[in-house]
């Protein structure tokens, strides 16, 4: 779900350097420096407006938490729209492309991984680049420690029976699977995106937890 683009966006980005991280290339291997502690580091790709990072950084004090938006439209609202509640201060969130994870985390920088409600680029020819590709479990490899895990939730079933289908061929271990999330015990403490509010009423949510 994209944005019109804002041709203020990254002027919006630079005034909020206390929450974005406008150069996270120099953070590499130093990020419990920048939040000047040692919690483990949880990071969300491709984070829209905010809603699920900011939760989890709320309930989980004792937990860093980094969202990544690639497009920097959506980036500048979600900071808008975090900018209306209490800052936390374990929460960050940088503009960059998740394909490029490696330049931005060393090797075993990051305890958990969460995808939700990504693009699930239907068309064969681009199944590179879903985020649950082989292509992409390489790049969160090179940056997970090693009894990291990757949360995943979607509605759209043809993504989740593919990811299902490269977690298990990778390989990976299925540690939890729901089709029908809200459903579920696990829903007890679901904490929601924006998009899973507004369409969880048109279908199931599916989630997977993923080792590797």
């Amino acid at each position: 779900m994209r944005l019109r683009n804002n041709p203020n966006a990254m002027d919006i980005l630079k005034e909020n350097n206390n929450l974005v991280v406008l150069e996270p290339e120099k953070h590499r291997g130093k990020w419990k420096e920048l939040f000047n502690n040692d919690n483990p580091i949880f990071i969300e790709v491709g984070m829209g407006k905010g809603d699920f990072v900011y939760g989890n950084a709320q309930a989980y004090p004792d937990v860093n938490f980094i969202g990544i938006e690639r497009y920097p439209s959506v980036l500048a609202a979600a900071v808008n729209k975090i900018n209306k509640s209490p800052a936390l201060p374990n929460l960050r969130v940088i503009k960059f492309d998740a394909s490029l994870l490696e330049e931005i985390f060393a090797y075993g920088e990051v305890a958990k991984l969460f995808l939700n409600f990504s693009d699930p680029w239907p068309k064969s020819r681009h199944a590179k680049r879903r985020l649950t590709s082989p292509q992409f479990l390489d790049i969160y490899k090179k940056v997970l420690d090693n009894d990291a895990i990757i949360e995943f939730k979607t509605d759209n079933r043809l993504l989740f029976e593919y990811s299902l289908v490269t977690f298990s061929a990778y390989p990976m271990h299925l540690e939890y699977v729901s089709l029908d999330l809200h459903n579920s015990k696990e829903n007890e403490t679901n904490i929601q995106t924006e998009y899973e509010r507004k369409f969880s009423k048109f279908g199931p949510i599916y989630k997977a937890i993923v080792r590797y």
